[in-house]
């Protein structure tokens, strides 16, 4: 059997219409096929390549840790610089009070530990989210999720969970002394960019100091530069209690983390000792990898870039059946008037060589994500190509 045929035989599917892009190499903003196939990824693998595939200085990195050691011992035993030196970067990115970092794999995994720790350094059960959130797919992260078709089916989730509207000051008034942990994206990614305001956030800050309750801001899509600032948080002027991360940390890596402070990290270490574990956890590899990744985002300026590549985007899409580009940075949604309308043009942009997609809760929208190491000139070939979609979609080749 070739590839494609081992695929659907014994691969575990998620849908009935997987993608089926066959690929064999990809570097830079490229994928490319068996047979010859280029495609430009303009969604970075839904917001993981922030740095490009195949980044040279991600690769070294690896290399040079694959020849001192793997895993050695699952996390929090032995001293690992990969480890200790990631820490150290990432919490030189962040204000003094996030200063812990537990690594984890991924961005769900990062969402269970911190709901873990916010109960268990509250001594609180309920939590609070917000509709149209997306969290992750693991069973706590699902509970926390914000839309009732990914849950039903796997009802009873976690108890005490309430959603809150993202954005609606008068919702904040659910929070109560009662609440261990609100647990936000600071820009909603699967509602299709949703960007509340500042005064929202300062408010959200307030209530959850009046109440004792932990605010934890989900920066696993927005997070690593992805919106023109490190964190996302930033654009707001406040400072959540903790983060939960995960995409493009690592470069391409499996790697996610949740950071708190020293205080209330160390509710894990007593009663009971060990209060979460992972054995692959801070892989050294992938913690390499992050490490790289934080020193390209900072010295090749590719945040700087951010806005006025974003803005470049924006002034390129413009077409009639184009609604309105909602965007923060680089983390974009491109409004058409329906999902039968969209897909067809996904389809052809795909056809003829530009990957883009819809959003979980927001399918009338093209999500637009590039590395953010793309250039001008790829901008330009890549809006062109989803013009021309769009255009021989709808019978307009003038």
């Amino acid at each position: 059997m070739n590839n494609r045929q081992l695929f659907l035989q014994h691969l575990a599917q998620t849908t009935d219409f997987p993608l089926m892009i066959e690929v064999e190499k990809a570097e830079g903003i490229y994928l490319f096929g068996p047979k010859g196939e280029k495609y430009i990824d303009l969604i970075s693998g839904i917001g993981v390549s922030n740095v490009g595939h195949r980044h040279p200085k991600v690769l070294e990195a690896i290399q040079t840790q694959l020849d001192k050691y793997m895993h050695l011992m699952v996390y929090g035993e032995y001293v690992q610089s990969p480890q200790t030196e990631l820490a150290k970067a990432i919490c030189n990115t962040l204000p003094s009070t996030l200063d812990n970092v537990y690594l984890v794999n991924s961005g769900s995994e990062a969402v269970e530990g911190a709901l873990k720790l916010a109960k268990r350094h509250t001594g609180k059960r309920n939590l609070i989210s917000c509709v149209n959130a997306y969290h992750g797919s693991s069973h706590g992260a699902l509970s926390v999720g914000g839309n009732e078709i990914f849950k039903r089916a796997y009802r009873p989730l976690l108890p005490g969970v309430s959603n809150i509207r993202y954005g609606v000051l008068e919702d904040l008034a659910l929070i109560d002394n009662e609440t261990a942990a609100v647990i936000m994206e600071t820009i909603q990614g699967e509602a299709g960019i949703r960007v509340a305001t500042k005064d929202y956030f300062k408010a959200l800050r307030e209530k959850c100091d009046e109440t004792g309750t932990l605010l934890i801001l989900d920066e696993i899509q927005c997070g690593f530069g992805r919106t023109g600032k490190f964190w996302a948080f930033e654009h707001f002027e406040i400072v959540p209690d903790m983060i939960v991360c995960a995409k493009g940390m690592g470069g391409g890596m499996p790697i996610g983390a949740f950071i708190a402070n020293k205080e209330v990290m160390g509710a894990f270490k007593n009663n009971p000792l060990l209060g979460h574990i992972t054995t692959f956890g801070g892989h050294p590899v992938s913690a390499a990898a992050s490490i790289a990744t934080i020193e390209i985002l900072q010295k090749e300026s590719l945040i700087d870039q951010v806005e006025s590549k974003a803005n470049l985007i924006k002034s390129l899409l413009v077409h009639p059946k184009i609604k309105g580009i909602r965007n923060k940075g680089l983390m974009m949604a491109v409004e058409f008037g329906s999902f039968d309308e969209l897909k067809p043009i996904i389809d052809r942009a795909i056809e003829l060589g530009v990957i883009t997609d819809w959003f979980l809760f927001c399918d009338d929208s093209m999500r637009i994500a590039p590395p953010l190491t793309i250039t001008e000139d790829e901008i330009r070939e890549s809006c062109s190509i989803i013009l021309q979609a769009i255009k021989e979609v709808s019978g307009d080749l003038k």
